[in-house]
C-alpha cells in the first residue's frame, strides 16, 4: 500500500524542543586572539530562528495553509521557549546564580532582549493573521469569523452546540473574600470576566476556563468557524443568571514547566519523575498574553495576583494561542497545501519482482544500505528491519536505544513480540525526553510486563543516541547488524524530520556497540572505541581532533575543507577550532537550521566560515560532518548537535560512512544546500539572517528538488522491473 506523508511538517524538533536547559556558560577572556563578542548570544539566536519560521508564514509562494501551519508552529515554538528557555534564565536569576554569559552579554540584558524581541514578533504575527490571512483564506472560502459576524442560524447552531457540549463542563470560579483567586494552569485559555450585581450595584470577577478537550474552533457552517471562547463569552448569562456582565477578556499564562530531577539510582529515578511531572504545572509564570482590549484594571488584577511583572506581559490582537491553527491547516483542501509525498523504498531495499517484502538480512549482508528520510521510507527500511528481527526464529535478541517513538509505535509492538518470543530484548528508554517523559514511563512499564530488559541509562547523562543491534544466529556463526541514525525511531516524524541512518554489518561498528550497549545497561566504562564517536568523552575531541587535521592538510598544501550540518552550534571549543581553521586559511561551510553562537565573515576571525539555514516542508534535522581530509574525505553521521548538552550531558554517537557511493550522496547534498542558487537564509557577520535572492527568478527548493529526485528515482526502478519481467516472459 502507497505510504502517503501526513500534513507537513514541523519546523522544530518536538517542536522547538530545548530537550534540557542547556546552561550558557560564564563568560571567558580569551584574550587578543578572539574578540569578546565572538560569540552571538544563544537565546537571540533561537528567536532569529523563529522569526525565519514567521518568514515562511509571511511568504506567499507558500501554499496558503501552509502558511497557516508554520504561523502555528511558530507560536508553538515559542510556547517552549518561554516554558525552558526564558523559564531556566530567570530562575537563575532569581536565584543568583546568572553569570555573564559566553556571549559577554549580561543575563538581566538577555532576558530583556529576549522579551522586547518576542513582543515584536508576536506582534507580526497577530498583524499577519488579522491583517492578511484571515482575508486570504476568506478569497478562498474559509472564514474564521468573529460572533457579530455569524448568521443568525450559525449563532443559533452554535448556541445549540453550547448547551449540549460546552455549558456542562464549564466550571466558573469567583473571585471575592471567600473565593481566592483561583490557580491558572500553565498554556491554558481563559476569560477574565468582569458583572455588576444589579441589586447591590457592586462590581465583581469571575475566570472561566476554555475546555482543552474540545476544539478550539467551532464549526458553524462548511469552512466557517468562530473562536470557541467567542462562543463561550457570547452565553456568559448561563454562566453567571441574573449578573449583568460589563466585560469579559480572553487571556493565557506561560508558566516554567522545566523539570527539576534529582538522579540517585534508575529504579528510583522513574518513581522521582512521575512526581515531577505532576508538579510541572504548579510552576511560576513567565509570560501573561492578554487581548490588546482589556481593561487596565482587570490587567492590574491579573499581574497582581500571577506576581508577574510588568515586562512579563504581551497585549495581542485576539485571537490568543495561535497554535491552535493546526486545525484550519489540516482542513481537507489539497489545493491550498504542499502536493503529497509518497516515500519511496530504498532501490537497495526494493521488492525485486514479488509483492513479498524484501530480506533484510540478506539485503545487507550484501552491503551497508544508507537511508535518507522522509525520502527513503521509514516503513520499508528501519520498522521493517526491526519487524523481521523480532519474528525471524534465528535472532537471538535485539537491543534498542528509544528517545521519542509514536504513541502507536510498530517498533514498541515489535520489540513486545519478539520478548514474547522468547529473545533478549534490551530497551533503554530516555525517559527525560523533554515533553515526552509521560509517554515514555508509559512504554517503559508496558516493555517491562512483556518480558523486556528496560534500563534508563547513565546517571546524570540523557540517552540521545539512535541505536539498534540485531543478534542473528546463522549457518556461519553469529551475525550482527546495526541501525545507527540521526533521527528517532518514530515512524511519525520520520515522514516530517530529514534524517539519515546506516543499516550495516561491519563487525567493527557492531563490536563498537555491543560494547556500549554494555555501558548503557552494566557497568562498564570503555570510553574509546573503533569505528564511532561517542559523547561525552569523545565527539567534542574527536570533532576538534579533526578541524586540526585540516589545517594541517591546508598547511601542507593538501585538499582541505569542513563542511557541516546541524541542528544548533554553541559549543564554544568547537566554535573556537574553526576559527583557527578559518584564520589558517580551511573554508567552512555550515548548514544550520536553528541556533547558532558561531559568528560568520568576521575580518580576521572568520573570513573562511559560510552558515545557512534552510527551512521548509520537512524539518531539517540530520547531523552531518564533512572532512576532506586531504582528498580521502571523513564523513560522518549521527545524533549529536554542537551544544553543551550534547557533548557533555548526553550519550551520543556517530558513525563514520566508509563506502564511496555514501560519501559521494552526502556530498551532493551538502553541494546543493551550500549553492547560492538554493533559498536559504545566511548569516551575516552582526548574527542577523538574510533570506536569499535572486534576479533570475525563485530559487530552487532543496527539499523539493529532492522529493523530485526519488521520484524519478521510483520511475527508473519501475522501468526496470517491468523490462526485466518482459525479458523473463511474464507480461
Amino acid at each position: 500500500m502507497a505510504e502517503v506523508l501526513p500534513p507537513p511538517a514541523i519546523v522544530e524538533e518536538h517542536p522547538s524542543s530545548p530537550d534540557s536547559f542547556d546552561v550558557d556558560p560564564p563568560f571567558v577572556d580569551h584574550g587578543p586572539d578572539l574578540p569578546d563578542d565572538r560569540l552571538s548570544d544563544r537565546e537571540l539566536s533561537w528567536l532569529a530562528f523563529n522569526q525565519r519560521v514567521l518568514e515562511l508564514a509571511e511568504d506567499t509562494s507558500v501554499p496558503l495553509l501552509e502558511r497557516v501551519r508554520f504561523t502555528a508552529i511558530f507560536s508553538g515554538n515559542l510556547d517552549e521557549f518561554f516554558m525552558v528557555r526564558i523559564a531556566g534564565l530567570k530562575r537563575r536569576l532569581a536565584a543568583g546564580l546568572a553569570s555573564r554569559r559566553a556571549s559577554g552579554m549580561q543575563p538581566r540584558e538577555v532576558w530583556s532582549a529576549s522579551l522586547q524581541r518576542s513582543r515584536e514578533l508576536m506582534s507580526r504575527q497577530g498583524a499577519l493573521l488579522t491583517e492578511e490571512l484571515t482575508e486570504r483564506l476568506d478569497e478562498r472560502g474559509i472564514a474564521l469569523l468573529h460572533w457579530d459576524d455569524l448568521e443568525p442560524d450559525e449563532r443559533d447552531d452554535a448556541s445549540r452546540v453550547f448547551r449540549a457540549r460546552v455549558f456542562p463542563v464549564l466550571t466558573p470560579l469567583a473571585v471575592d473574600p471567600a473565593h481566592p483567586f483561583p490557580y491558572i494552569s500553565g498554556l491554558s485559555l481563559n476569560l477574565a470576566v468582569v458583572m455588576r450585581n444589579p441589586v447591590t450595584g457592586k462590581s465583581h470577577f469571575a475566570r472561566v476556563k476554555v475546555p482543552p478537550i474540545f476544539d478550539r474552533w467551532v464549526t458553524v457552517g462548511p469552512a466557517r468557524f468562530v473562536a470557541l471562547e467567542e462562543v463561550i463569552a457570547a452565553h456568559l448569562d448561563a454562566l453567571f443568571p441574573g449578573m449583568e456582565i460589563t466585560g469579559h477578556h480572553a487571556f493565557r499564562v506561560t508558566r516554567n514547566e522545566d523539570l527539576e530531577v534529582e538522579e540517585d539510582d534508575a529504579e528510583n529515578l522513574l518513581k522521582a519523575l512521575e512526581q515531577e511531572l505532576l508538579r510541572r504545572k504548579f510552576g511560576p509564570p513567565v509570560r501573561l498574553e492578554v487581548e490588546d482590549t482589556m481593561d487596565d484594571h482587570v490587567l492590574e488584577l491579573l499581574v497582581t495576583e500571577l506576581d508577574i511583572s510588568p515586562d512579563e506581559v504581551f497585549r495581542l490582537p485576539a485571537p490568543l494561542d495561535l497554535a491552535s491553527l493546526h486545525q484550519i491547516a489540516d482542513l481537507d483542501r489539497p489545493e491550498l497545501q504542499f502536493e503529497p509525498f509518497v516515500p519511496a523504498t530504498h532501490p537497495d531495499l526494493a521488492e525485486v519482482e514479488t509483492s513479498s517484502p524484501v530480506d533484510m538480512f540478506a539485503a545487507l549482508r550484501q552491503h551497508d544500505v544508507l537511508i535518507h528520510h522522509p525520502y527513503d521510507s521509514f516503513a520499508t527500511s528501519v520498522q521493517r528491519f526491526v519487524e523481521q528481527a523480532a519474528a525471524d526464529p534465528r535472532v537471538l535478541a535485539i537491543k534498542q536505544t528509544l528517545y521519542r517513538t509514536s504513541g502507536d509505535s510498530p517498533i514498541i509492538d515489535s520489540l513486545i513480540d519478539a520478548a514474547r518470543a522468547g529473545k533478549q530484548v534490551l530497551v533503554l528508554i530516555e525517559i527525560k525526553a523533554r515533553f515526552d517523559e509521560q509517554a515514555n514511563i508509559r512504554w517503559a512499564r508496558k516493555l517491562e510486563r512483556a518480558g523486556c530488559h528496560v534500563v534508563y541509562g547513565l546517571l546524570g547523562l540523557k540517552t540521545h543516541c539512535k541505536l539498534c543491534l540485531v543478534v542473528r544466529d546463522e549457518p556461519d556463526g553469529l551475525r550482527r547488524y546495526a541501525h545507527i541514525g540521526t533521527g528517532n525511531y518514530n515512524p511519525k516524524t520520520a515522514r516530517l524530520y530529514e534524517d539519515y541512518g546506516l543499516l550495516t554489518t561491519d563487525t567493527d561498528i557492531a563490536d563498537d556497540l555491543t560494547d556500549l550497549f554494555n555501558n548503557l545497561s552494566g557497568y562498564s566504562r570503555r570510553e574509546s572505541y573503533r569505528e564511532l564517536m561517542v559523547a561525552p568523552a569523545g565527539v567534542r575531541s574527536g570533532i576538534v581532533d579533526s578541524i586540526e587535521r585540516e589545517i594541517e592538510h591546508h598547511r601542507a598544501g593538501r585538499p582541505a575543507g569542513i563542511r557541516i550540518k546541524v541542528n544548533s552550534i554553541v559549543d564554544e571549543e568547537v566554535i573556537d577550532a574553526l576559527y583557527r581553521a578559518s584564520r589558517a586559511g580551511v573554508g567552512v561551510e555550515m548548514v544550520v537550521r536553528g541556533i547558532c553562537a558561531l559568528r560568520p565573515g568576521v575580518p580576521g576571525m572568520s573570513d573562511n566560515i559560510v552558515v545557512r539555514s534552510i527551512l521548509g516542508r520537512f524539518l531539517e534535522h540530520s547531523r552531518l560532518l564533512w572532512f576532506t581530509n586531504g582528498g580521502d574525505p571523513q564523513v560522518w553521521i549521527g545524533s549529536s548537535d554542537l551544544m553543551h548538552r550534547n557533548l557533555d550531558r548526553r550519550v551520543e554517537v556517530l558513525v563514520r560512512l566508509d563506502r564511496p557511493e555514501h560519501i559521494a550522496e552526502i556530498g551532493n547534498v551538502l553541494d546543493l544546500s551550500m549553492d547560492p542558487g538554493t533559498d536559504a537564509w545566511n548569516l551575516g557577520p552582526d548574527g542577523t539572517w538574510s533570506r536569499a535572492t535572486s534576479p533570475d527568478g525563485p530559487l530552487r527548493d532543496l527539499q523539493q528538488t529532492l522529493i523530485e529526485r526519488t521520484r524519478a528515482r521510483r520511475a527508473r526502478a519501475r522501468a526496470e522491473a517491468k523490462a526485466r519481467a518482459t525479458a523473463g516472459g511474464l507480461v
